[in-house]
Formats: structure tokens, sequence, C-alpha cells
């Protein structure tokens, strides 16, 4: 059995665990209605953790836990969407900075339709700089090495949209009956608000695990740690490989809301129990705070 715990949140500091809605190339777009609070200048410090354990059918266990911080920044609003930053924290080191090529990232969320990347050249000219700094050419692009843990040599300035996705806390649609989805999921559920207060509301929501989804995650996993290791494995073979074993699970999703309508915390817990092994994890976000001011 495996457990995933997610809980995503974030604190305003006026002036954010593993996928909210739909979007191309990933990142959902917010109702125009939700971002009321919205306003050029207006920062969020969103922290995302992340816990799993998991058992297995011999009886080991194991577990871990992770935590990621961004800063998102209002630049803009506009009638047809938002221009926002996400950067790392303000605790990130030099270092950090040195060997993180993707923020600061700006990017444009429109009320409808895809995500776009406003500081692609930027982002190039820092690709070029890291790739130099680590010894490393463009032939080295969407590999897989091995450090302190499995790291992908990224190069596309594209993917930063899917990095920063994880920690988008606006929903398409958030009330009580509205229609929520997770990839993760065979199908869609039904919201339900569960608790109102003076401190604002809760909203509820659980879903079946795509079989299918957790397979394909697997397989993929597979051929990297093939990579790793210096062996031959294609994704067919993987899936191939995988398609006999029996998986089921849930998916549970929770928005805590503040009094102003706004999402101070999503938690996503994952059960899942596949050929005897069973996983739990999930992701954290915590709450927006409105209240302090602008120091970041």
């Amino acid at each position: 059995m495996q457990f995933a715990r997610q809980v995503l949140g974030a604190k305003a500091i006026l002036l954010l665990a593993a996928n909210v809605g739909s979007g191309s190339p990933g990142m959902a777009a917010p109702q125009q209605d939700a971002l009321s609070s919205d306003r050029a200048g207006v920062v969020y410090e969103i922290s995302r953790d992340a816990e799993s354990a998991q058992k297995d059918s011999n009886g080991s266990t194991g577990s871990s836990t992770d935590r990621d911080t961004l800063v998102e920044r209002v630049l803009n609003v506009r009638s047809d969407g938002l221009e926002l930053e996400y950067d790392l924290s303000k605790d990130a080191t030099a270092q950090d900075r040195t060997s993180n090529w993707q923020f600061p990232v700006r990017i444009f969320r429109p009320f409808s339709g895809p995500t776009q990347l406003l500081n692609g050249p930027e982002l190039e000219g820092r690709i070029e700089g890291w790739l130099k700094r680590a010894g490393l050419t463009r032939a080295a692009c969407g590999h897989w090495i091995f450090t302190w843990n499995a790291f992908k040599i990224e190069c596309d300035p594209q993917s930063t949209l899917q990095s920063v996705e994880a920690f988008d806390l606006r929903p398409n649609d958030l009330r009580d009956g509205a229609i929520y989805n997770d990839p993760q999921a065979s199908e869609p559920t039904t919201l339900k608000k569960t608790s109102v207060g003076s401190d604002g509301s809760t909203f509820i929501g659980e879903m079946s695990v795509d079989p299918e989804h957790v397979r394909r995650d697997q397989a993929a996993s597979d051929v990297v740690v093939a990579e790793i290791t210096k062996k031959a494995l294609t994704l067919a073979d993987a899936l191939r490989a995988r398609s006999s074993e029996k998986v089921s699970g849930t998916i549970a999703i929770t928005f805590d809301v503040d009094s102003a309508g706004v999402v101070r915390r999503r938690t996503k817990i994952t059960k899942l129990e596949d050929d005897g092994d069973k996983r739990i994890g999930g992701d954290s976000d915590d709450h927006r705070n409105r209240n302090a001011p602008d120091g970041l």
C-alpha cells in the first residue's frame, strides 16, 4: 500500500503537492470572478509539503517527506488574464540560483486558453550558461543522471510551466456541486461543501485512481532507472511488463477557503495498492494571507 499526502498552501506577503484542472501546456485557466483578490504587486509565498509511506507484500516499509517553496508575484491584471512571476523563495542561496535556470519565470495565465511563457529567450540564455558551468552540451538534454537523486537534464523553457503548475491554487470552479477532475483519476468528482464558518469554508471530493495512469507512471520510472543503470528498456517493453499488475486506489481532495473566497490550503491524499504493495502519499499546499507588508 502506498500513501501520498500533499499539502499546498500560500501566504501572501502583501504588498502554494503527484495537478489542478487542465490546460495546455499544463496550467489551468482560472475563473475571472475568482481573481478579485489578485492585483498588481500582490506576492504569495507558496509552500508544497509532500509525505509518502509504503509497505510491500513482504512487510518492508519506507517513508519520505519533502518541502518546496516558490514565490508568486502578480505583475499585471489584464482584462483577459493575469501576468505572473514565479521565483525561488527569499531563502534561496546564490548556489540555488546558479544551479536552477528555470526561475524567475514569467507567464501569462489567460481566463481561457493555454498558459503562455513570457520570458522564453531569457530562459534560453540561462540554459546555455547552466550547461556550460556543468560541463555539458545540448547532447545531454533530455537524459537522466543520478547524483544524490535521479535528475533529468531539462533544457526546454516550456517545461517550466509544468514545474509551476503544481503550485497553482486557483481552481477552475470551486463551489458546492462543482465538477473537479484530477489527471490521475478515472473520472471526475463532485465537490461538496462540508463546513462553513466565520473564517471560511471547506470543500471535499473523492475519486478512484486510473489504473492505466498508474501503470504508465511506473513504467516511465522503470525506463528512467534503466537509463541510469545503463540498461536497455523501452517504454513499450516496460508497459508490457506492468500490464498484468492489479492496481486500485482512491484520491481525496480538500480545499480550505478563507472568508474572502481565496483558497488557503489544498490537500490531496492518494492511496494505492498494486499486487500486494500498498502506498499512501500526497501533498498539501498552505494558505494565502493577504495582510503582511511586502517584504520579498
